[in-house]
């Protein structure tokens, strides 16, 4: 489990890898500080484990759903990539909960200054919609974002200079291809509500003293 807090940028060193999963090589200096083989880390929100850590580097596998299914794909040596170490019980929330799963991956549509601000707009699937609220949170290739409009087809975020510093975020371009994870509680929400409303259980009932005493509240 992540926070969504972005603890540094990595390099990507070399990729290897083929149909059987990828590895990983990524330079870093924080999460190596504590980092031990098996611990998850979040490399642009995928949760990867580590399967070598090194003085300066390690290593994460990625099997080929993570690939296929993430900006991963898109790496190449001398990429920035964003870095979270699991976060530990305990530690401050100052994100929102982030399972570092994947939902999709989404375009950057629109790019606009707005005071000290940067005002970010991307697409995303219709399905995906429903689960993202405005002032609500998504994670933006591992970065706990609040939302500021939905639409349609596609939501928009704004970044403070200090994220756009320290995230890639920052220089994303125009179409470039970014890692979402909707808010994981709306789906847990809706998956319980669901058995619900198709069993008409939620139908609108009027309130009484009778419907109380038959209820067992009277």
């Amino acid at each position: 489990m992540f926070t969504g807090l972005i603890e540094e940028q990595g390099t990507v060193c070399r990729i290897s890898g083929g149909t059987d999963g990828t590895n990983l090589v990524i330079s870093a200096e924080k999460v190596l500080s504590d980092l031990k083989i098996g611990d998850s880390v979040a490399v642009n929100g995928p949760c990867l484990t580590a399967t070598s850590v090194e003085r300066d580097s390690f290593t994460a596998w990625a099997m080929p759903e993570t690939m296929k299914k993430t900006n991963l794909q898109y790496l190449s040596a001398g990429k920035k990539v964003n870095l979270e170490r699991a976060m530990s019980l305990g530690d401050r929330l100052g994100g929102h909960l982030v399972s570092g799963h994947i939902d999709t991956v989404v375009t950057l549509t629109g790019r606009e200054p707005e005071g000290g601000a940067l005002i970010l707009s991307f697409d995303a699937p219709g399905p995906l919609l429903r689960y993202i609220i405005p002032k609500g949170s998504v994670a933006l290739d591992g970065i706990s974002l609040t939302v500021i409009d939905l639409g349609e087809n596609g939501f928009s975020v704004g970044i403070i200079p200090h994220t756009a510093a320290q995230t890639t975020l920052g220089q994303a371009e125009i179409g470039s291809k970014v890692n979402l994870e909707v808010d994981m509680i709306g789906k847990y929400v809706e998956k319980m509500l669901i058995p619900r409303l198709e069993s008409g259980y939620d139908k609108k009932e009027t309130l009484t003293m009778a419907l109380l005493q038959e209820k067992g509240y009277l």
